[in-house]
């Protein structure tokens, strides 16, 4: 067996001595490859652990190709993504699913225009084998750009270029948000409310027209003094409450298209002395629980599992890049459930 002399670095022969096998065959284990009897798997992995052996990155990467990086877009600037929950729990779960199958994970952000050459440069040099990007609007150039990368991606929210039930074969991950709006609004019509307003949100982004498309499901003849828009802000909530408010003071029940909209709704009644839920009921979406069980009172709202979308779409992007895997071919596109969640503001 080769000595390590103290202090160097173990080396892949010196793996392969350890276990008895060839040092093509350590290398296809320590690669992940597949084709290695799991004797000699379990052998090479032993030796791994014994010698503290870590596999040389670039050496690794002229072999199979793949750089163990995944780059995640937000097309949103730095402030909304850092002041809004949902994006750190979407994060959270890609980390953990990245971090669970040894793969980094370098967070791409867009402060505006200018940033489109700079992603466009790097997704083209090759630097990461994947990308997940969500938070896209109608008319992005983004998913061109990553087209023409020709890198591997996987889209969080149903794209604007996309409608039911053909996904052109984009793959994306997103929440019934369609069916998630009729909950909510239907739970309300049951509580007798009449008079529902709904504070959409951007009309850009495809979650926001899929509530807005659940709402006027169940209010067919919904009058359109009743909704306005916000940008998915709670400052954004507190104006569209204003409004709703100033033009229908009669209304007795508020649908908002995100929690965070539906704190600041929320914040605008209660300074205008108006009671919730026994003058004007409220429902939000998303289920941030730190911002739905923090405001007073609690708030009522559908839960889409954010952590769990994120892990589904690097889990997708993953399988999508094993050729080795050997499963089958993963769908286009998911939509995962949404549930409401009954609190005291409704």
């Amino acid at each position: 067996m080769p000595e390590q002399s103290p202090g160097s670095r173990p080396t892949l022969e010196a793996v392969a001595a350890r276990a008895g096998v060839s040092r093509a065959t350590a290398s296809r284990v320590v690669n992940g490859g597949a084709g290695v009897r799991q004797p000699l798997v379990d052998k090479v992995l032993r030796a791994v652990e014994e010698l503290g052996y870590v596999p040389n990155h670039a050496a690794r990467t002229l072999v199979t190709r793949r750089t163990g990086a995944v780059a995640v877009i937000i097309a949103e600037p730095e402030i909304r993504i850092f002041s809004d929950p949902f994006f750190s729990q979407q994060i959270r779960g890609i980390s953990k699913e990245l971090t669970a199958h040894d793969t980094q994970l370098v967070l791409l952000l867009l402060e505006g225009p200018g940033d489109f050459g700079r992603i466009a440069r790097y997704l083209a040099g090759g630097h990461v084998d994947g990308a997940l990007a969500f938070s896209l609007h109608i008319d992005d150039p983004l998913p061109g750009i990553i087209r023409r990368s020709g890198t591997p991606t996987v889209y969080g929210g149903r794209p604007s270029w996309t409608s039911p039930p053909s996904d052109q074969g984009v793959p994306y991950v997103d929440a019934d948000n369609r069916g998630g709006a009729r909950a909510a609004v239907q739970y309300l019509r049951d509580l007798g409310r009449t008079r529902i307003a709904h504070i959409a949100g951007p009309p850009d982004q495809t979650s926001s027209t899929d509530r807005l498309d659940g709402y006027r499901d169940v209010l067919l003849d919904a009058d359109p003094t009743l909704i306005t828009e916000g940008e998915f802000t709670v400052e954004s909530g507190a104006r569209a409450m204003k409004d709703l408010l100033d033009r229908r003071p009669d209304l007795d029940a508020v649908f908002a298209a995100n929690d965070l909209m539906a704190s600041g709704a929320l914040r605008v009644l209660r300074e205008r002395g108006i009671s919730v839920p026994d003058e004007v009921a409220l429902v939000g979406f998303d289920d941030m629980v730190s911002v739905a069980e923090d405001t007073d009172p609690p708030l009522t709202t559908i839960r889409q599992d954010v952590e769990g979308q994120g892990r589904l779409m690097a889990r997708l992007l993953l399988r999508g890049l094993d050729k080795d895997s050997g499963e089958t071919r993963t769908p286009a596109s998911v939509i995962t459930p949404t549930t409401l969640v009954r609190r005291a503001s409704a």
